[in-house]
């Protein structure tokens, strides 16, 4: 079913399995996408996790508290009085040193937009998970990624997951990542559909999570023993070195996203990737997307398969930075790609149609890139009518326009 970069599939669909050791003792609950994250957040032993109510992330704040009153959660939990003050309190906080968490979605995420800038500058680890939804204006409340990819620009590493399962592996995983780089990180799923949806999930024991996940020890920190400061007024050249920094640490994460997901495979059975394909062997046109979308579209995909149309599917994860070299070897030896939108930019069209075209220009042999806004603003897109897509690409342009389809 899947090919060279992507193993068999385990039972929890996109995940590839792998033979676990005996660290992978767990349990399986039945959880929704938020409250997946919040046990993620919970077994990464943070030290620090404030948090803003907003739907529909409110729940991975709930679930936080419950486990705080219980006295599961060794962390400082405060709810300041806005999603700005949140991160604003969670820099200087991962600055001295601590492990630190927090969720938000849509406007909330907007509303950070200012910090997040200043939370990558200052190289600070924190993880963040999102759930996508509308922004507004019209107000709306459906799964939509235009909050996390509008805030592609401001030096965080992102990943997209399908699932509630990948969502808490994710998060756990990202906190290696981050604080192997010093880079923040953001794991966005998909309002409802995996936010609020209940699946089986399986919770790894804390002491697989322990081995998995050293603990936080930075190399620089608020200290008064060994004075040092952030945020200071610099040259033009000592900005720009910084930028260089920044850029060479965020150059290691493909690779390193990629051995640490090996590492969890091992303790855990589950794999992820960065890029998935699956069925593409043979694949004249390949469906490309990212988040819940691509649960519908594998079976959109044994559908065409079953009636005889050569079709796979790429699953991007990781979209910060964009693994251009996966994407390309996902992609090679494809006729046509259709990118799958669940956002919008105005004036450009879909996000990930845009990336895609920038990371395959100059490649031979390059697929024709077809971009749909298919599911903007939580739109259901159904598996019939992905095949539908394909069977009628040829009359979808391909050029940098997005075409809107209903």
């Amino acid at each position: 079913m899947n090919d060279a970069l992507s193993a068999p599939l385990s039972p929890t669909a996109g995940a590839r399995a792998a033979e676990p050791t005996p660290h992978a003792a767990g349990r399986t609950m039945l959880l929704t996408g938020n409250h997946a994250v919040a046990w993620a957040a919970k077994l990464a032993r943070p030290k620090f996790a404030p948090g803003y109510p907003i739907t529909p992330q409110t729940p991975i704040l709930e679930k936080l508290t419950e486990f705080e009153a219980a006295d599961e959660f060794d962390a400082a939990i405060i709810t300041p009085e806005s999603e700005h003050s949140v991160m604003a309190a969670c820099i200087p906080a991962s600055l001295a040193g601590v492990r630190v968490f927090t969720a938000t979605a849509s406007q909330g995420l907007l509303l950070m937009h200012e910090v997040l800038h200043y939370a990558s500058g200052a190289r600070a680890p924190i993880v963040m998970a999102n759930v996508n939804r509308t922004v507004a204006s019209p107000w709306a409340f459906w799964p939509d990624q235009t909050d996390s990819l509008s805030q592609r620009d401001t030096g965080w590493i992102q990943f997209y997951s399908e699932s509630a399962q990948e969502s808490l592996d994710s998060v756990i995983q990202a906190f290696r990542v981050a604080e192997a780089v010093l880079v923040p990180a953001m794991v966005s799923h998909d309002a409802f559909y995996v936010s609020h949806a209940l699946e089986p999930v399986r919770v790894p024991a804390q002491e697989t999570v322990d081995a998995f996940l050293p603990a936080y020890a930075p190399p620089h920190r608020i200290d008064p023993a060994q004075v040092e400061s952030w945020g200071n007024v610099v040259t033009q050249e000592m900005f720009a070195r910084h930028r260089r920094e920044l850029s060479e640490a965020m150059a290691k994460v493909p690779q390193l996203a990629a051995e640490v997901d090996r590492d969890w495979a091992r303790l855990t059975g589950r794999s992820w990737g960065i890029v998935e394909r699956y069925r593409c062997d043979g694949a004249r046109t390949v469906l490309v997307a990212m988040g819940s979308i691509c649960g519908t579209a594998r079976d959109a995909v044994d559908a065409l398969r079953e009636a005889g149309v050569a079709v796979g599917l790429v699953k991007v994860r990781l979209f910060r930075p964009l693994p251009v070299a996966a994407l390309r070897a996902a992609l090679a030896g494809v006729e046509e790609a259709i990118v799958l939108e669940r956002s919008y930019s105005p004036g450009c069209g879909g996000v990930l149609h845009q990336e895609l075209r920038s990371a395959l220009y100059g490649m031979r042999e390059a697929p024709a890139i077809r971009g749909l806004l298919a599911g903007v603003g939580g739109v259901n897109v159904s598996p019939e009518r992905i095949q539908e897509f394909v069977r009628n690409a040829a009359a979808y342009d391909d050029g940098p326009d997005s075409v809107w389809l209903a």
